[in-house]
């Protein structure tokens, strides 16, 4: 797939300018205004934005700020073009959040010289940001992930005020597998953990991360409390049917897991750590009470309830 870039200028003359100078390499956008600008790249699937200086009502200054203001654009580099070459002008475009500057008239070797320079430099940071959000054992999402994703998805659910489901669940006896078996058949058995809690992750806000040794956490947006139940239960099955032997679990002869689980509809005002915590604490009782099952909290109706297979 070609890299997008979004061009901005509210003269159609710079615009096809610069489209002559790209066509071929990119898939292009076009914008004729600053507000029209920040709706196409809010939109998605933006990769570099050349921005216009001078314009009506919203000049490129402030729209990129605005652009670095949102979460949705921040990571989205912008090269101003502009017929100015005051050194003040400059400096306010980088204090602005600008990667470069273009000055016209653009020769269109510049142009490409440019936009292939930060488009190389923003894949080679997409790269290190996905790494890092990323667990090296299991190849799925990490706590930072997590986090970042549950503030997200807590935010949207408070504010449309729908459902949010989160669990969190642990291996049971996971020490003793480690001292029975070796840490090598460990990593083996939290990878196929890993591959089959992954599964409940299927439509977009949903995620599955491993957020300590053997511990991994599901985020659930707009599933209710029936719906949760049913899924906590089809995942104790599922992690019962990968059937890896465990001699050292008090509570069956295979490797199980325990879970604690909530069901709510998020207040914004409220952390999302409370959340990660009620169901830590459901958990904990989990693991209290014989392990190898949920218990799941339906926070709204204040209705506890205890699941297996």
């Amino acid at each position: 797939m070609k890299p997008c870039v979004l061009i901005v200028d509210d003269q159609p003359a710079n615009v096809r300018l610069m489209a002559e100078a790209l066509k071929g390499e990119y898939e292009l956008r076009f914008a004729t205004s600053g507000a029209a600008a920040i709706d196409a790249a809010a939109s998605g699937g933006v990769d570099l934005i050349l921005l216009d200086v001078v314009m009506p009502e919203l000049d490129g200054f402030e729209v990129c700020r605005r652009l670095k203001s949102d979460d949705r654009t921040a990571q989205i580099p912008v090269i101003f073009v502009t017929a100015r070459e005051d050194t003040e002008d400059e400096t306010q475009g980088f204090d602005a959040g600008g990667v470069d500057y273009i000055t016209k008239p653009a020769k269109p070797v510049i142009v490409r010289a440019r936009v292939r320079t930060h488009l190389e430099l923003k894949q080679s940071r997409d790269l290190l940001a996905h790494l890092a959000m990323i667990d090296p054992l299991t190849g799925i999402p990490n706590r930072r992930r997590f986090d970042s994703s549950l503030e997200l998805e807590w935010q949207r659910a408070a504010r449309n005020e729908r459902w949010l489901s989160l669990a969190i669940l642990d291996v049971d006896y996971f020490k003793r597998f480690n001292d029975t078996y070796g840490h090598a058949r460990g990593d083996d058995c939290l990878k196929a953990i890993a591959e089959t809690v992954s599964t409940l992750a299927r439509r977009p806000g949903e995620l599955v991360a491993r957020i300590g040794g053997e511990e991994f956490a599901v985020i659930l947006p707009e599933v209710d409390a029936a719906s949760m139940q049913d899924l906590m239960a089809a995942l104790l099955g599922r992690v019962d049917d990968l059937s890896i032997e465990h001699a050292g679990s008090e509570c069956a002869k295979n490797v199980t897991v325990s879970i604690g689980a909530v069901t709510l509809v998020p207040d914004r005002d409220a952390p999302p750590s409370e959340a990660v915590q009620t169901a830590d604490r459901l958990l904990y009782q989990a693991k209290e009470s014989g392990r190898a099952h949920c218990v799941h909290a339906d926070l709204r109706n204040d209705v506890k309830l205890r699941i297996r297979r």
